[in-house]
């Protein structure tokens, strides 16, 4: 087929959804092979997508919607993605060794008594005091990540299966997990569904998770300082999950041995955000490890959501208020990021991924269709998990 041929048939078939007020011809430099101007024809962009993609299908030939200031403008781009197979073999290696190391975990935490001689039974122990801590933590991340992976492949997107990080002796067990997509979603709302049915899916579980271990754990004073050699961990505080203790022990916790002069307003307020003054003396809640997979589980849920970057919060945040307002998010999640890690070093980390990371968002092909109403709310009732979850001190170590 002759260059010219081809263009005619492009604009016949751009001409069916767009009222096409200028033509630009493209090149490989520029990354497209034709950009046209104009307003589309209907007010349903994502119908008209469909139209022109299935036309251009046996040309080898994606559309591109895009806003052009005030106009519609549709590009097309040489090529369909192609996806390249999974190896579900890989995954499930990982899924494994993950398995392992969250049980050996869970072990440290749940088991009590004297360690038997040989190493076996060590092991043996550890992997059967393990298992409700690792089923607990496995079943959130495992929702986590089959939220996004069923919704994306419900809308024909190409993810792979989640990937599992093992990270032994560590808090968790794990490092999460994680899930490819290797085509790029149709429009905003595909994005959104994709990227809001993790955290979600995850709260479902971590919630009934959290709220059964802390039924199991119990209420102790704190030692005013930790035995020596040994270092006391106490975990921090979202709103979520002070509230959920209060529900379950009618407290506030942990409980200071008194308030002095700073009022339980005051102490409160201050103890959320900076950690201090440490608590020790007072009465807190001892974490079954259940407990402890589900409080992880809020913290997971909301690292995700913070709104930045490739994140589930900044797949969120750019598909609810619009690149522009991303380019004005995205320096006061750093600044804000930055000031808590004044209080745990662990944000420095975050603020640095953001920073070098951060700026960049996943793009569907389609970024003229808005989002419906009902898919609005369902991204402000991210936001609000994200503001109910976020905990500004994680863990206090006492020495």
């Amino acid at each position: 087929m002759s260059e010219d041929i081809a263009y005619e048939i492009f604009d016949a078939l751009v001409d069916q959804v767009l009222m096409v007020e200028d033509r630009t011809l493209g090149s490989e430099k520029l990354g497209y092979v034709a950009r046209y101007r104009g307003r589309l024809r209907s007010e349903d962009s994502e119908a008209l997508y469909d139209q022109l993609a299935e036309g251009l299908k046996a040309y080898n030939i994606t559309p591109l919607f895009r806003w052009d200031e005030d106009r519609h403008a549709v590009l097309l781009v040489p090529g369909r993605p192609q996806a390249s197979p999974g190896r579900a073999w890989v995954n499930l290696v990982l899924f494994i060794f993950t398995l392992l190391s969250v049980l050996l975990t869970g072990g440290m935490y749940g088991f009590e008594g004297d360690l038997p001689a040989n190493p076996l039974e060590v092991v043996w122990l550890f992997l059967r005091s393990g298992w409700p801590f690792a089923v607990s933590m496995l079943a959130i991340l495992a929702a986590h990540e089959f939220g996004h992976y069923l919704v994306g492949r419900w809308h024909g997107v190409n993810v792979s299966l989640p990937f599992f990080i093992p990270m032994p002796f560590s808090l968790f067990g794990t490092m999460g997990a994680f899930i490819n997509m290797k085509s790029v979603p149709k429009n905003r709302k595909v994005l959104l569904d994709i990227s809001v049915a993790g955290p979600l899916a995850g709260m479902v579980v971590a919630l009934p998770v959290l709220v059964l271990g802390l039924r199991l754990s119990t209420l102790d004073a704190l030692p005013l300082t930790p035995p020596q050699g040994m270092v006391y961990q106490i975990e921090g505080n979202s709103i979520l999950y002070l509230l959920l203790k209060y529900l379950t022990f009618g407290q506030l916790l942990p409980a200071p041995e008194s308030y002095g002069a700073l009022g339980p307003v005051a102490h409160w307020l201050r103890y959320f955000f900076t950690g201090r003054p440490l608590p020790m003396g007072g009465l807190d809640v001892l974490l079954h490890p259940v407990a402890w997979a589900g409080w992880a589980g809020l913290l997971v849920t909301s690292l995700n959501l913070i709104p930045a970057g490739q994140l589930d919060g900044g797949h969120i945040t750019y598909v609810l208020f619009g690149k522009k307002a991303m380019q004005r998010i995205w320096p006061a999640v750093l600044i804000g990021l930055a000031l808590l890690g004044l209080v745990w070093m662990g944000w420095l980390i975050w603020a640095g991924l953001i920073f070098f990371l951060g700026r960049v968002h996943a793009e569907p092909l389609d970024t003229i269709t808005p989002l419906d109403e009902k898919r609005k709310w369902l991204a402000r009732l991210a936001l609000l998990v994200f503001f109910l979850t976020f905990t500004p001190v994680p863990l206090i170590l006492v020495q």
